[in-house]
């Protein structure tokens, strides 16, 4: 009576302790509310359990992240809340990086490639031993679903935040999993459950199952090492890159091959599984916006399902999670035709690059379940237990040109970055700060943009206000991409696949088509910009900053020139609004016109738009970003337009004699020499960036004149690699 009497007393004093947020968060209707920088959600009264922090449940005293970047510092941020002391690896070129800012200590495990730092299992053993961390939590990539670096702490005493070895290989091995999945009675895709010996098998494998196929890397995930064959041809290839790529990013070259599902939905089911035969399914996601196998918008719960198979998807990943004696977070990722009928893909036995959008929907800190979990703690809640409260959309920010293949890696220094946090019901998930540097040896993802609202409308609203206050600067970035999908017809009617981004854009991604309103305001904002420096030139005298805008009228003639089509644009001010008139239409334009700001908010004829200057200078250039995506125009007054027309234009490079590489990476292989005949589209050399493996071809039929690459060397954006006669 007496223990239990203390035990109360503890209890009531922790609930007395933390009385004000346990008021703030049953009263708080949504999601989100933003932790200072913190940046996590925080649910409504129904994920109570999941956002308060219990002192005096015990877990760990120290924990090492086996990883970098957004994820590294996502796994931070709660052991900071539980209590836990976190000690960060690192590569040389990542001493400077946030995640090692963040932890209580940090470890250098090596040179910036892969292989000898993040990979290097001797380094981050030491590195444990180091530090006396008793746990280490992998994240995702990496090592976080490698069973001899499971089994290796198992020897040495210390917890890894996941499943054991046993589930790890077997749900690892994409082969060994389907085979699983089948006895567990979870439905499978049909396939060669083997593995694929070399080409002439898997020609001979694909003519059996039947084209379209898909090859793919037996161990890993993340799209790498995946392929799509529609004939023999296809079908080598495919087995030659998919097999390079797996032994790049997984150590692992074995393949294996099975049906392709032409058009369906990639939906996923997180679980979460304790050591005490309890497992739960904490609903779903939707991950059907890809380009090259890879995600890049997901969204919590699916437009798709329906309650009946929701439940049935939940069952059979409980089941399988129980086949193996599954304990930790995991992933059962379908493939869903349009009959609802559904599919095992794989699982991932690891946290998702997107958990945070079911943490949102269901109110559960997914890290602090794992980190229970693997301390021995069973889970507290039921299945009747998980809501969807609300809708979560994520887009995956990254480095990179979506103008070319949907988006092709792109390196630099962040030399202006700005998240947008100010807009309400915002999670932001990133590891880079102003100055980072993006580099060619790791994923270039710059960051999970979260939104979260009461419905899907309102999630996506919120997202189309962040991408737009988005500040990224120094790197190409896929925010144009990110917000003309969320915005399409399509998307927002949910009618999506895994083959949406060829669809709806066949000829590759163009930007964003202004409608004639648009342009007109585009224009409007462009010819206000440009006045307002003018007048801001003229007005300074000595440091002392005169108003731009004067109360007397004064008329600017401009011609402003947007594509191929020029416009002749009056502009007039009076107080604080600028008078503009286009294809014979008269808009007013206000604004703060700081030209120095990241951000402009602008209204034309009371629309009012978020737009970011990006570049201008003394010739009259000028490139906007707006709606998404960046215009480049060039302004002049009409008598400098006139005369521009007598300067000689510069002459266009003829692309079709050369072979330049259209991102940085390596070198992997270079097939052709000086005086060899290639034909067009023949394979001249392939580049890896990312690990992920590119073929680059001839333009034309032609002979070889000059070679200016060999295998090995690193290359950079527009480098030129080989010359035609």
């Amino acid at each position: 009576m007496m223990a239990a009497a203390a035990s109360l007393c503890r209890a009531a004093a922790w609930q007395q302790r933390h009385s004000a947020a346990l008021e703030r968060l049953l009263v708080a209707p949504t999601c989100v509310t933003r932790l200072s920088r913190s940046r996590w959600c925080l649910i409504s009264s129904r994920g109570l359990h999941s956002t308060v922090y219990d002192p005096n449940e015990k877990t760990f005293e120290k924990l090492l992240i086996a990883n970098r970047g957004e994820i590294a510092c996502r796994v931070i941020k709660t052991c900071k809340k539980m209590g836990i002391k976190t000690v960060a690896i690192h590569s040389d070129v990542d001493s400077n990086a946030v995640h090692v800012k963040m932890a209580d200590e940090a470890v250098c495990v090596g040179p910036a490639p892969t292989s000898k730092s993040y990979l290097n299992m001797d380094a981050i053993m030491e590195a444990i031993k180091k530090t006396r961390a008793q746990a280490v939590h992998p994240g995702y990539g990496f090592l976080s679903e490698n069973k001899e670096f499971s089994r290796r702490l198992e020897s040495e005493g210390v917890a890894f935040i996941g499943p054991d070895m046993l589930a790890i290989q077997a749900m690892g091995d994409k082969i060994e999993s389907k085979l699983l999945a089948k006895n567990a009675e979870v439905n499978t895709i049909p396939g060669f459950d083997g593995v694929v010996k070399d080409a002439d098998e898997a020609v001979r494998i694909a003519r059996e199952i039947g084209y379209p196929v898909m090859i793919k890397a037996s161990a890993g995930g993340g799209g790498k090492g995946m392929r799509i064959a529609w004939d023999d041809e296809e079908t080598r290839d495919g087995f030659r890159f998919s097999s390079q790529e797996a032994a790049s990013s997984f150590g692992d070259d074995r393949l294996l091959i099975e049906k392709f599902i032409d058009n369906p939905r990639h939906i996923e089911i997180q679980v979460l599984a304790d050591k005490h035969d309890n497992a739960l399914w904490l609903n779903e996601r939707e991950c059907s916006i890809q380009r090259r196998n890879q995600k890049v918008i997901e969204e919590a719960p699916s437009t798709f399902l329906d309650p009946e198979t929701r439940r049935a998807m939940g069952e059979q990943a409980v089941a399988l999670a129980r086949a193996v004696k599954y304990s930790s977070a995991g992933t059962v990722e379908f493939l869903v035709d349009s009959k609802k009928n559904f599919y095992f893909l794989e699982m991932n036995t690891r946290l998702q690059v997107e958990h945070p959008i079911t943490e949102c929907i269901t109110g559960l800190d997914l890290v602090q379940e794992m980190i229970r979990v693997a301390k021995g703690y069973p889970l507290r809640h039921k299945q009747a237990d998980i809501p969807i409260n609300g809708w979560a959309v994520e887009c995956r920010v990254y480095a990179e040109d979506p103008y070319k293949s949907f988006g092709l890696p792109s390196i630099g220094r962040l030399s202006q970055y700005k998240e947008p946090l100010h807009v309400p019901n915002v999670r932001i998930d990133s590891g880079i700060q102003q100055g980072s540097e993006i580099s060619i040896y790791y994923d270039p993802m710059i960051s999970k943009l979260i939104t979260y609202g009461s419905n899907r409308a309102e999630a996506l609203k919120r997202m189309e206000e962040a991408l737009d206050n988005y500040v990224i600067r120094g790197v190409a970035h896929n925010i144009s991409l990110l917000r003309e999908v969320i915005i399409h017809p399509r998307f927002v009617q949910g009618d999506i696949s895994t083959k949406f981004l060829p669809d709806v854009y066949p000829d590759g991604f163009k930007g964003h088509k202004l409608t004639d309103t648009e342009r007109r305001e585009l224009l409007v904002t462009a010819a206000s910009l440009y006045v307002a420096e003018q007048l801001r030139s003229q007005r300074f005298q000595g440091t002392q900053r005169v108003s731009i805008v004067q109360p007397d009228a004064s008329n600017w003639e401009l011609s402003v020139q947007l594509g191929e089509t020029t416009h002749s644009i009056t502009v007039s001010y009076q107080g604080s609004t600028f008078l503009v008139e286009v294809d014979g239409i008269k808009l007013s334009v206000a604004g703060e016109w700081n030209l120095a700001a990241a951000l402009m908010s602008v209204t034309v004829d009371d629309v009012p738009r978020t737009v970011q200057c990006l570049s201008r200078d003394a010739s009259g250039n000028i490139s906007i970003q707006f709606l998404g995506t960046v215009y480049k125009l060039r302004i002049l007054t009409k008598l400098a337009a006139e005369l521009s027309k007598h300067m000689p234009e510069k002459v266009v490079e003829d692309t079709t004699s050369i072979l330049r590489s259209p991102m940085p990476g390596t070198v992997v292989t270079v097939s052709v020499k000086p005086g060899d005949m290639v034909a067009e589209g023949q394979e001249i050399c392939v580049i890896e960036a990312m690990k992920m493996q590119n073929s680059l071809v001839a333009a034309k039929t032609g002979k070889v004149k000059a070679v200016h690459c060999k295998a090995g060397e690193t290359v950079g954006e527009g480098d030129l690699l080989v010359e035609l006669e």
